[in-house]
């Protein structure tokens, strides 16, 4: 739109011409018919060097992190993703990535098109695997590796904290899946020397994962 309008200007400015009857006016209007060319071509550029101003501006906008941290973020990648676990409620999938460099386990939102925060649950000297969800996504039960030996750990996205639930366990242990209300946890375990199974509960007065928080009522 400013090049159509400052074409039009200088169109109209360069095709009067300086009357020729008259040697004085003539000279008169050849010096004003120059002065609207200058005037003219100062407008154009000025018009110009704001249009492009703008568009720069629009583009770096639109290119900055903010707005690319507002669209929604695919699930897969082109990185490793495994061991998928669904919550209760169908909205939240954890999993085992190494899209950021280290395998870890990440969770997202199905609704909402986006990864959850999970502050501490994966640490710099644990391998963290093999999640397993509630019902709303509260709780995940997975596998940390410290130092070689297997633990399993229980992560509240309320507290932001883990609680291994396996300390000073004999035996080795692996896939842990907890049941969609967060109390109890089964498992393998190699304790007797062959693979068997375990549950873990626990107890009445933890918070379950359904709508009202309540307490346990079994016992």
């Amino acid at each position: 739109m400013l090049f159509v309008i400052s074409y039009w200007l200088f169109v109209v400015t360069n095709n009067r011409q300086p009357t020729t009857n008259n040697s004085v006016l003539g000279k008169a209007e050849s010096v004003q018919l120059k002065v609207r060319r200058f005037t003219t071509k100062l407008l154009i550029y000025q018009w110009l060097r704001w249009g492009m101003g703008l568009s720069l501006t629009s583009l770096v906008v639109a290119c900055s992190p903010a707005t690319r941290f507002q669209e929604p973020l695919a699930l897969n990648s082109r990185y490793t993703d495994e061991q998928p676990a669904l919550s209760g409620n169908g909205r939240f999938v954890a999993f085992v990535s190494n899209r950021d460099g280290d395998r870890k386990i990440v969770m997202y939102d199905l609704q909402q098109r986006r990864f959850v925060d999970l502050p501490r649950l994966n640490q710099r000297d644990a391998i963290a695997e093999n999640p397993s969800v509630s019902r709303t996504g509260r709780y995940i039960a997975y596998i940390a590796s410290d130092q070689g030996r297997p633990e399993i750990e229980l992560y509240d996205r309320v507290t932001k904290r883990s609680q291994v639930l396996t300390n000073g366990y004999r035996g080795w242990v692996r896939n842990p899946s907890l049941s969609p209300d967060g109390r109890y946890i089964v498992f393998e375990t190699s304790r007797r020397g062959q693979w068997d199974i375990e549950v873990v509960d626990r107890g009445p007065n933890i918070e379950l994962d359904i709508p009202d928080g309540s307490t346990s009522s079994r016992p």
